[in-house]
């Protein structure tokens, strides 16, 4: 289970680290007050955020190697996949 907690632990972290630079970055929004520099910064989000979202589904999946079959692996990446696609 050490392991596991380890997996956890870092998905958490990352999830974490996303939601600072959300904050972050509506901050900045404030500071610059600008609806050109709002929108610049909210593309840099719309980058960051599917890098975060596949990175912890990668680590979920990592976790669940050998607990659960390919074919539900391969379900959950693909599912992961549409998510991103679905909100484009």
């Amino acid at each position: 289970m050490a392991g596991e907690d380890r997996i956890v632990e870092a998905m958490a972290f990352l999830r974490a680290v996303g939601a600072g630079v959300e904050i972050l970055a509506a901050l900045l929004m404030l500071k610059f007050n600008r609806v050109s520099s709002a929108l610049r910064i909210n593309a840099v989000l719309g980058l960051f955020g599917p890098v975060i979202l596949v990175t912890v589904s990668a680590l979920g999946l990592a976790g669940l190697v050998g607990r659960v079959s390919w074919v539900k692996a391969f379900v959950i990446l693909c599912g992961t996949m549409l998510i991103i696609a679905g909100t484009r």
